[in-house]
């Protein structure tokens, strides 16, 4: 891929103070009661930013870096809470799809998760989705591959993970991912959502979130970063 004016977003501060870390001649810039961080990363144009949690943030956010900032393309690196089985905490998923589980106007007749002229699920840029799998070979990292589903809630009770299990084919649940799926298919811009697994989404917040959440973020931001430069080659 070319050149191009790369986006990465995180929900909070732990999750790109990472990547900031990383960066070199770095700018920042106060818009929307946000701060946005110009800068370079091996030449690559990059600005980052965490949106806050929630889906209205995070659409806001990510509508801002592309129009605002002029963004060619979009990553996203953070950590969520695993609803299959097979993600432990640490592991990395990619997603090939995300929906929004709380989004509900089933008494009109749709699906949970649809609304008119929408979709239920988004999938993200399969071109970006096989820069991450080759990066994760190269690093030697197993990633998985999965349906993400966010909603404006931590999902903490185990029949709630269960339904929304089986009703999206989820793998991982967060809170901000699908609301930027919307943004950036509406506006027409590549988009990469990768997820550390930070706690299972059946155990209290406080017993895994806390204790996980920097370690989680760290992968996941280096991660984004090596991918960064796979873009910019």
């Amino acid at each position: 891929m070319t050149s191009q004016k790369i986006a990465i977003m995180g929900a909070m501060p732990e999750e790109i103070e990472p990547i900031i870390d990383k960066l070199e001649n770095v700018q920042t810039d106060v818009y929307g009661d946000n701060k946005y961080y110009e800068g370079t990363y091996h030449g690559q144009e990059v600005v980052v930013a965490y949106s806050k949690i929630g889906k209205v943030f995070a659409a806001l956010t990510a509508t801002t870096l592309i129009e605002k900032f002029g963004c060619d393309l979009l990553l996203f690196s953070g950590v969520a809470g695993a609803i299959s089985d097979e993600l432990k905490i640490g592991d990395l998923i990619i997603a090939n799809g995300l929906c929004q589980h709380d989004l509900d106007i089933t008494a009109f007749g749709h699906p949970f998760g649809y609304v008119p002229e929408g979709t239920i699920c988004i999938h993200t840029d399969a071109v970006l989705r096989d820069i991450a799998k080759n990066v994760a070979q190269q690093k030697g990292l197993t990633i998985q591959e999965g349906i993400i589903a966010t909603g404006d809630q931590f999902i903490a009770d185990p029949e709630r993970k269960e339904w929304i299990k089986n009703t999206f084919k989820a793998d991982a649940l967060e809170m901000e991912g699908a609301s930027v799926a919307v943004v950036c298919n509406a506006l027409n811009v590549p988009f990469f959502v990768l997820r550390a697994i930070s706690d299972s989404a059946d155990m209290d917040a406080s017993f895994n979130f806390d204790e996980f959440l920097e370690s989680s973020a760290k992968i996941s931001a280096d991660f984004i970063l090596s991918m960064v430069d796979a873009i910019g080659r």
